[in-house]
Formats: structure tokens, C-alpha cells, sequence
């Protein structure tokens, strides 16, 4: 069958005029396409001699972005004064405020309340015994989900004590303990104003673009020369890194209330303050709660990385594992996180989904535990084990006879397989490190930052018209005359070859799992799994099997940033019409026509968004695989952490944002006109 046969149209959707004028318009770009490919080809093959500036920017054009930003920051911290304070008093103040919480906290999960510092402390009060902790998180569990949930978290925190992760781990949880309810407070409080004021609407949405695209290594750099070296800093910046999602998501919840909702509010006669607090915001609540399972995740995420600037917990057992390459530690403390991971994500997604209660009449009369069973119980649980703690240490502290390990078996498997298949393994790597790797760097390195910026800027054009082509044009030039082209291309290679591979495994499995029901169901646990589990986890494998290198790199990034290619491709396709799709076995297409012709083009909007959010991760990735040896931006901003050199972190991390806002706005340009061009509505681009 013909290829125009094979593609039926909805009734509804607009068909395109074949006329003179959209042939003269596909003409015209053809020709501009010509000469812009014959132009960038001349100048990257013969322009060197003639126009070195073009291939490598004078240090006397350069923009001196380090030097001024390290130059402000000094005068925040030394000279800065807001009249009756200082801002380094300012910066104090505020990490008073996030101390003396913390330190509570880490005192009923793990040091016990304490009277002094150091080895002069003197303990008041024995921290929760671990069967306390267990049995708390048990009862949430039950009372979000029923008790499949609280046995799956009663196991995720058992196995922490059985492990011996019990220390390291309850002080992990402390600092989300105290950074999640500040995100959301403060998410929530920045979402009410963009939704309230449309010009602080307009300008809080560039800032956020920009927060969610700088590494997260970029926030911890000013942290540490702000606040210093220790867990404050790192729960402040994890603060701040949780924030943007958790406005993001609290200003579109807000916009989705209904406007019965609204009605009812002004037939009532509420308050604007009544409006917001008892109406809007109640009506909002499960989107709002998907946002606070956004922030625990990103703050044990964050937890894990701010280890770096001294949170401590299971993140600094990971790293010194790293450091030491000692194989069974990293794993346990690897599990560990993924333990805490699934048991803090289902139990957010649990309270996500439940219903509010409503009190029957006559309630208030009930008695305390009929009104309030789960706060009595875990009450209870904590004066009982307590008392019963001071005359049985078992209660208090899980037994170290009864603790287990798989160091030695994680160590022994991964000796096993480098024994055994050490050959295998190198060849693959030589191989595509000699073939692909190394040839698409070099590739890459000897392009000419003028070209690459006139393509990038022709594409905006084509598929965002002129403000588009100035904002990507704008963005590649802020990165050559920063100095960060270089070290951008080898980002950008590792990026597009991890993308590349990642879409190579992903955008198959989710053909085949939209087609399969049974199947589907299988790999979207796998991918909610994934999608739970911190960066660091994604490492530790990589370099024990790969040691370190682009190689490592390139395989930890594929495996982290997989996921979403699955899931929207997957989903695209099991959104398509039913009836284009029964359209087209009428019209007597095969089953590789079906899929080819029809599913793919116009699954094809959302398979671009999972790409783009595969690149967005990739990149997030990236500045992670820094530790293992790669000479990208995450490397500079690696080093800028090291040396506290706030100018070159920022000045790298804004590069990587640069490159993430530059592909972001060309995939989503293109998914836009695609969706146009299928006659799509806007409803069905929606991200999954």
C-alpha cells in the first residue's frame, strides 16, 4: 500500500493545503539549509589560517565571569551590610535557624538529646530505639496504605539495621527530615505568589528554568563559601535545590482547581486569606502532595551529593567507599540508600493518593483513641521500647551479633566477574572507546564555535522563529566567551553518545511494552524503581566493573538517564487513537506499517519529550561522573568544590545550563510543531 494511503487523518484534524505557497516556503529553507551546511563546511575545513579567532576565542575577547563573580562574593562575605547587620550575620542567623532543629532531630534518631559539644556532651535522653523508628514509619505506612505498605517500609528499615546502616542512615534522614517540610513550605508559599501576581509569575519562571538547569555540584560551591564546611550547608543547599520543583508543581495545582471551587469560595463570602487556605489550597491538595514526593526524593538525591561539604550519613560512606575503591562497603551503603529511597518515595506516594477522612458526626465525643489510633500507637510503641531499652540493649541498638553483611559476597562477585570476563569486558570498551568515543571527541574539540553557533541559531529559527534563534544564539556565545567551549564539547559528546544509546534501549522497550499490557506493567516498576534510586547508586557498579574514565561515564549515564526514553515513548504510543489505528487496518496495513506509519508519527511529540527529558538527566549525570575521571564541565565544577573557588563553579555550572536550556527549547520547539503538523491537541503532549 501506498505511503499516502497508509496514514489516515482524523476527522477533526486541520490538513494542510498542498499549495504553491508551502512548497516556495519548504524551497526557500531547503536553499538557506544549502548554503548555511556550504558555508559552516568552508569555514571548518579551510578557515583556520585565515580565522583562528573563529576556532578558539582570544583570551583578550573573553568575558571575565570567574573574576567577578569571585570578586562579588568576597565583598558579600567581607564588606556586604544592610545597615543594622552584616550579610555574613545574615548567613549566620540563617544557619542558626537550620541547626538548632537539625540538631534535635539528630539527637531523637541518633545521638540522643544532647547537653554540650564534642567530647564534652553529656547525654540527657537516649535517642529512638530502632524498633521505635521501625514501628513509626510502619504505622504511617499502615495509615497511608494499608498493610502490604507497612511491611514493604518495615523491611526497608530493618534491613538498615541488619546491615549495619542504622547510624549513617538516621543521620541521612534528619537532614530530610528538616529540609523536606522548608521545601515545601517554602514551594508552596513561591507558587501561591505566581499564582496570585502574573508579572512575579514572569519573572520567577527564567529563575526556575535556571535552578533546574544548573548541576546540583554548582549549588554546593557559594554554600560552602557561605555557610562553611559541615551538615548546615548541605541541608541548605538541599533547600534550595528541592525548591523549583515544588513551585513548579504547587503553581500548576493551583491553576487546575476547578472553578466550582472558586465559586464556592465567593458565594460563601471568604477572604482572600480564607480563599487561599481553605479553599484553594485543600482543592489543590494531591497535586500539591506529588509535590512533596518530588522534594523527599530530591532531597535524599541532594543529601547524598551535599556529603561533599560535610551532611555525613550514608552519602559520606558511598564517597569513602568510592575513594577507597573498596567494593563492599559501596555496596552496602549503596543498598542502604535504595532502601531509604523506596521506603520515604512509597510512603510519599501512598499519602499522595490517600483521600482525606471526613470526621462522622458526633466524632468530637469519641475518646483519644478512637479519634486518633495511629498517634496513641506510635506514642505507646516509644515510652514501651524507651523504658524497656535501659534494661535490654537489644531493644535500643540492634544486636551486632545478629548484624549481617554482603561486602564479601558484593567484593567476590565483582572479583568473579572481572576474573572471568576481564577480556570481554576490555575488548567492548577498547572498542567503542577507539571507535566512537574517542573519533566523536575529537570530532567535536575541532569544530568552530562561530559555525556550531550560526547551525544552532538557523535551527531555532526554522522551529521557533526569531526570538528562539536569539536565545540560542545568545546562550552558545555566553559559553565560548566565558572561556567553557572546550571543556562544553566534551560535555556535549558525552551527553549525545549516552543519549544516543539510552533512546537505542529505551525507545525500543517501550514499543514493546505499549503493546503488551503484562509487559508494560513488569517494566514500569523496573523504571519506578530506577527513578527512585540517587545518582551515586548508578556509579558504584560502573567503576568497580570499568574502573574509571569517559567509558564508566558513559555507562552510568545511560543506565540513570534510560528511564524516561521508556516511559514516554511507552506512553506516546498507548495514547494514540484507537481509531487512526483501526483507520489504518481497514485500509489493510501490516503490523510494521501500523507501527511505522501510523503509532510512531504520531506518538512522535511524546517520544521528543522523553528525549529531551533523557538529555536533562544525562547532563544532571554528568557532573556526578566527575568523580570518575572525565575532563568535562562537571570536572570544572568538581574542582571549583575542592578549591571553594565559587567564580569557576558557578561560571562551569551555568555552562551546563546553557547547554541544557539550548537542547530543552529546540526538542520542545520541534515537539511543538510536530503535534501542529499531526493536527494534535495540546492535551495530547501532556508529560506523562
Amino acid at each position: 500500500m501506498s505511503e499516502a494511503a497508509s496514514i489516515p487523518r482524523s476527522p477533526a484534524a486541520p490538513v494542510a493545503p498542498a499549495g504553491s505557497g508551502s512548497r516556495k516556503i519548504r524551497r526557500r529553507w531547503q536553499m538557506v539549509w544549502g548554503i548555511g551546511l556550504v558555508a559552516f563546511v568552508l569555514l571548518w575545513q579551510f578557515g583556520e589560517p585565515y580565522a583562528g579567532w573563529a576556532f578558539d576565542i582570544p583570551r583578550g575577547w573573553r568575558i571575565p565571569l570567574q573574576r567577578w563573580i569571585g570578586a562579588a562574593m568576597r565583598w558579600l562575605v567581607e564588606d556586604a551590610s544592610f545597615g543594622l547587620f552584616t550579610f555574613t550575620d545574615f548567613t549566620r542567623f540563617l544557619a542558626a535557624m537550620v541547626e538548632a532543629p537539625y540538631r534535635f532531630v539528630l539527637g531523637l534518631l541518633s545521638t540522643g538529646i544532647l547537653d554540650g559539644r564534642g567530647s564534652a556532651a553529656v547525654q540527657l535522653l537516649p535517642s529512638l530505639s530502632w524498633i521505635a523508628v521501625t514501628g513509626i514509619a510502619m504505622l504511617m505506612g499502615h495509615y497511608a496504605g494499608g498493610r502490604r505498605l507497612a511491611l514493604l517500609v518495615g523491611g526497608c528499615f530493618a534491613f538498615l539495621a541488619i546491615f549495619d546502616q542504622w547510624t549513617s542512615a538516621m543521620v541521612t534522614l534528619a537532614s530530610i527530615l528538616i529540609a523536606v517540610p522548608v521545601g515545601v513550605v517554602g514551594g508552596l508559599l513561591l507558587g501561591l505568589a505566581a499564582f496570585r501576581w502574573r508579572m512575579f509569575d514572569k519573572a520567577l519562571r527564567p529563575v526556575l528554568d535556571l535552578m533546574q538547569t544548573v548541576p546540583v555540584f554548582a549549588y554546593l560551591v557559594p554554600i560552602l563559601f557561605l555557610f562553611g564546611f559541615g551538615p548546615t550547608a548541605a541541608i541548605v543547599a538541599t533547600i534550595i535545590y528541592a525548591l523549583p520543583p515544588m513551585t513548579r508543581i504547587s503553581l500548576l495545582a493551583l491553576r487546575a482547581v476547578p472553578e466550582e471551587a472558586h465559586e464556592l469560595g465567593r458565594m460563601t463570602g471568604c477572604s482572600r486569606r480564607q480563599m487561599t487556605w481553605r479553599i484553594l489550597v485543600p482543592s489543590a491538595r494531591p497535586g500539591l502532595m506529588v509535590g512533596v514526593n518530588q522534594v523527599i526524593m530530591l532531597s535524599l538525591n541532594m543529601v547524598i551529593i551535599a556529603s561533599m561539604i560535610g551532611a555525613g550519613g550514608l552519602g559520606f560512606d558511598v564517597l569513602a567507599a568510592l575513594r577507597r575503591l573498596d567494593i563492599g562497603a559501596g555496596i552496602e551503603a549503596g543498598l542502604a540508600i535504595v532502601a531509604l529511597a523506596i521506603a520515604l518515595d512509597r510512603l510519599s506516594q501512598a499519602f499522595a493518593g490517600r483521600r482525606p477522612e471526613h470526621e462522622a458526626e458526633g466524632a468530637q465525643r469519641k475518646g483519644l483513641l478512637a479519634r486518633h489510633p495511629y498517634t496513641v500507637a506510635g506514642c505507646l510503641l516509644v515510652l514501651i521500647t524507651a523504658l524497656a531499652g535501659l534494661v535490654a540493649a537489644p531493644i535500643q541498638a540492634y544486636p551486632k551479633a545478629l548484624q549481617l553483611s554482603t561486602g564479601s559476597v558484593g567484593s567476590d562477585i565483582v572479583g568473579w566477574i572481572n576474573v572471568n570476563f576481564f577480556d570481554q569486558i576490555e575488548a567492548v570498551k577498547n572498542a567503542l572507546l577507539l571507535n566512537v568515543l574517542v573519533p566523536v571527541k575529537r570530532f567535536l574539540a575541532g569544530l568552530p564555535w562561530l559555525g556550531v553557533t550560526g547551525l544552532l541559531g538557523l535551527l531555532g529559527w526554522r522551529l521557533g522563529g526569531w526570538r528562539l534563534a536569539l536565545l540560542v544564539c545568545v546562550l552558545a556565545l555566553l559559553i565560548a566567551f566565558t572561556g567553557q567551549w572546550e571543556k562544553a564539547m566534551v560535555t556535549v559528546y558525552l551527553c549525545g553518545i549516552s543519549v544516543v544509546i539510552a533512546c537505542m534501549i529505551g525507545i525500543p522497550v517501550g514499543i514493546l511494552a505499549s503493546t503488551r499490557e503484562r509487559l508494560w506493567k513488569g517494566v514500569e516498576l523496573v523504571i519506578d524503581t530506577l527513578q527512585t534510586l540517587p545518582s551515586f547508586v548508578y556509579l558504584m557498579p560502573a567503576v568497580m566493573l570499568f574502573r574509571v574514565g569517559d567509558f564508566t561515564a558513559m555507562i552510568a549515564v545511560v543506565a540513570y538517564a534510560v528511564a524516561p526514553a521508556i516511559r514516554y515513548t511507552a506512553h506516546g504510543l498507548r495514547q494514540v487513537n484507537p481509531q487512526l489505528v483501526e483507520a489504518g487496518l481497514v485500509a489493510g496495513a501490516t503490523p510494521w506499517q501500523l507501527m511505522t506509519k501510523i503509532r510512531l508519527r504520531l506518538a512522535l511529540p511524546e517520544i521528543l519529550l522523553g528525549i529531551n527529558q533523557t538529555i536533562m538527566l544525562a547532563l544532571s549525570m554528568l557532573v556526578i561522573t566527575a568523580l570518575v575521571g572525565t575532563r568535562d564541565l562537571g570536572q570544572e565544577v568538581y574542582i571549583a568544590l575542592t578549591k571553594a573557588d565559587t567564580g569557576r563553579g558557578l561560571v562551569a555550572g551555568l555552562a551546563v545550563a546553557f547547554i541544557a536550556i539550548i537542547a530543552d527549547r529546540l526538542i520542545a520547539a520541534a515537539a511543538e510543531r510536530s503535534r501542529q503538523r499531526l493536527g494534535l491537541d495540546d492535551t495530547a503532549g501532556e508529560r506523562s
